[in-house]
């Protein structure tokens, strides 16, 4: 595994998933991007572009195999979504909530730390 491949995958994920979490949810801190929905919208070619780039360095990462791409970018995109959300929303971090970070990590540590 290349590590270094890994954690550069793994912070545009993270960066992509912040985008896409304000292109979705820009709409309820500001006013700005409720009532100009199709500029919000043009934020998707650069989240495309993080997403392909992440997919890409990850696969590196995991020499070719997709698999565990998909679930690096989910727990990014749990973790994103908790920090973001409790930021700007002020939602708690409930017992449930909790339970999911902690089963994203786990997610995140298998498809690292697990050998085939």
């Amino acid at each position: 595994m290349n590590y270094k491949q890994l954690l550069l995958g793994f912070v545009v994920f993270l960066a992509t998933q912040a985008l896409a979490w304000y292109q979705t949810n820009g709409q309820f801190i500001s006013e700005w991007a409720r009532s100009n929905p199709f500029i919000v919208s043009l934020l998707g070619v650069p989240i495309s572009l993080g997403y392909i780039y992440a997919t890409h360095h990850s696969v590196e990462a995991f020499d070719g195999v997709l698999w565990p791409t998909r679930l690096i970018g989910f727990s990014a995109g749990i973790f994103t979504f908790a920090f973001l959300t409790y930021y700007h929303l002020g939602e708690t971090i409930t017992l449930k909530t909790t339970v999911t970070l902690i089963l994203a990590t786990i997610i995140l540590l298998i498809q690292i730390l697990w050998k085939n």
